[in-house]
């Protein structure tokens, strides 16, 4: 039994639920005080940086979920077997969690290849992954600000892999794509605040990706948006410190040599 029962379809919840917890999430960060003493960047780096501004970014992102929502739909509608009783028949507890798990490794090893690829190959990064590192420094609101192109196939293409090969339910969905988003936005929010969980179980966090956004970091730590297990195999990963700025002016993510 869910929340939702009743009121909406599963698939009607997998293609919107996550656009709706995004604006949620994302603007909680955005109306948070300005919580300087923990920020990677200062509130002059983002305004200085930054190549683009927030009305567009919001723009940006609103297509996005745009086309987001009509292939979620279009895949529920192709997945959904006609013949059906109507009845849900749930996996257990245990086969949902490893649903769960192949679906995070499968949209890493997507995200991180098409990522990487979209840097490596120049005209793919000038025409259309530069667009996302115009937010030089990220902000919660930013982080599905991308080129639609690239929207579709690292973001969109990646979401509908991971449904299609972990055999996962369209309930089952929900709860990954809006934890997928969830773990997207923190990972851009600029912020290093006391007992995130996020920053305590994941080694690829919000600190980790800011190093690739900088520019001593374009060439290093693609793996998004759980584990760094590629970076890791493949030569890209750059470990970092954080070390706290003078007077309370927050903290700096500084790259190592791993």
């Amino acid at each position: 039994m869910v929340f939702w029962q009743g009121y909406l379809s599963d698939e009607v919840m997998g293609a919107f639920a996550p656009i709706v917890l995004y604006w949620i999430y994302s603007g909680a960060y955005q109306i948070l005080p300005p919580l300087d003493r923990y920020r990677l960047h200062t509130r002059k780096e983002v305004e200085q940086k930054n190549l683009v501004s927030l009305p567009v970014v919001i723009k940006g992102v609103l297509l996005q979920q745009l086309v987001q929502a009509t292939v979620a739909q279009l895949l529920f509608f192709i997945t959904t077997d006609a013949n059906s009783t109507g009845i849900l028949v749930q996996p257990s507890y245990p086969a949902q969690l490893i649903q769960f798990f192949i679906a995070m490794f499968v949209m890493d090893t997507w995200q991180y290849f098409v990522h990487r690829y979209m840097h490596m190959n120049k005209f793919l990064y000038r025409h259309i992954h530069s667009q996302h590192h115009r937010l030089v420094v990220p902000y919660a609101i930013g982080a599905l600000y991308n080129h639609p192109l690239e929207g579709l196939l690292l973001d969109t293409f990646g979401g509908a892999i991971s449904f299609l090969i972990s055999g996962m339910t369209a309930r089952t969905a929900v709860f990954f794509f809006c934890f997928a988003t969830i773990k997207t936005v923190d990972d851009h929010c600029g912020l290093w605040l006391p007992g995130n969980i996020f920053h305590i179980i994941f080694e690829n966090n919000t600190a980790y990706h800011d190093i690739h956004h900088q520019l001593h970091g374009l060439k290093f730590n693609y793996s998004q948006p759980f584990f760094p297990i590629w970076d890791k195999i493949l030569g890209t990963h750059m470990p970092y410190d954080l070390v706290e700025r003078k007077q309370g002016s927050g903290f700096e993510a500084k790259p190592v040599k791993d």
